[in-house]
């Protein structure tokens, strides 16, 4: 019987492996043959220039402003949204009074969940709009506001946020954690309430408390999980299209002046805009190459063999 198989396994698959070729392997492919091109983008002609695009990005100032950029996101928002969300998912699972402290959530756990959550439901244009109007240059917007009534700015002088150079990236960087908090307290929460309330018992037994459970057991026991989150975050931070064409200055977002620039919008400007198909296509390579050795970093530093607790 066992000699039907091989035929079956190869119809089953033929087809999903066709279409995952065509239409996910073979973009890649094509990509990284015009990053060895001065394509144009608009004529069926390109010049093979081997690796001059690449050479091109190492002295492109605002190519490596763009990466700065990505760089700054990448080191401050997984571990500001990771920090945040074990937090509140410690918080609400295993942080409440009583005689069962340490072993249970906070009053209303379930509610707080589904508050906290409530920013992944919201699409990335109802975000931007949203936080257009609470960073308003002017009284009008929430954040100047609450400033002003705290009178910690000059009326006359309202803060100036997305427009302003020197605080356009912690402004995003405050809407992508905002964005991304509730989807991983879930994700969190979801693993801590697997860890069987036994160990927190004999945590509590032994006269523990709470910074030493969330140390000594959460943390360990959610490690994998927590692994992976910083991956998915870190793709995240390494693209920021949609929330910084949004929210920012410049035609196309990246203002002002180039000083939220991130290499996803350099991307698409260079390509669209300035009719540099093959030199964005070695952005794109780039970009993907990172991305892949980004994750087999991390997933290679974080890994586990054993935990102790």
């Amino acid at each position: 019987m066992n000699h039907g198989k091989i035929p079956f396994i190869i119809g089953f698959l033929l087809v999903p492996i066709a279409l995952y070729a065509m239409y996910v392997v073979s973009p890649f492919v094509q990509t990284a043959y015009y990053s060895l091109t001065n394509w144009g983008g608009f004529s069926g002609t390109q010049d093979f220039v081997g690796v001059g695009n690449y050479l091109a990005l190492l002295s492109d100032g605002v190519f490596l402003n763009a990466v700065a950029h990505n760089a700054f996101f990448l080191l401050l928002m997984p571990v500001t949204t990771i920090g945040i969300a074990l937090f509140l998912a410690f918080l609400l699972n295993v942080g409440g009074h009583g005689a069962a402290a340490g072993v249970r959530g906070v009053r209303g756990s379930s509610v707080y969940k589904v508050v906290l959550f409530f920013p992944q439901v919201l699409s990335v244009a109802i975000v931007v709009v949203l936080f257009q109007s609470v960073f308003r240059t002017d009284s009008l917007g929430l954040a100047n506001a609450v400033l002003l009534r705290l009178g910690l700015i000059d009326p006359a002088h309202p803060a100036q946020w997305f427009n302003d150079p020197n605080s356009v990236l912690w402004c995003l960087l405050f809407v992508m954690v905002w964005t991304g908090v509730g989807f991983y307290l879930v994700l969190f929460s979801a693993a801590m309430r697997s860890i069987p309330r036994e160990i927190y018992e004999a945590v509590v037994l032994d006269g523990a408390g709470r910074g030493a459970a969330f140390f000594r057991i959460t943390l360990p026991l959610l490690w994998d999980t927590v692994s992976v989150a910083w991956v998915y975050l870190g793709f995240i931070a390494l693209d920021g299209f949609a929330l910084v064409t949004g929210l920012t200055p410049d035609s196309g977002g990246g203002g002002p002046n180039h000083a939220s620039e991130v290499i996803s919008i350099e991307l698409y400007r260079t390509a669209f805009g300035q009719g540099k198909f093959g030199y964005a296509c070695a952005m794109g390579v780039a970009l993907a190459v990172f991305s892949l050795l980004l994750a087999v970093v991390q997933l290679r530093i974080t890994r586990r063999e054993w935990v102790e607790f």
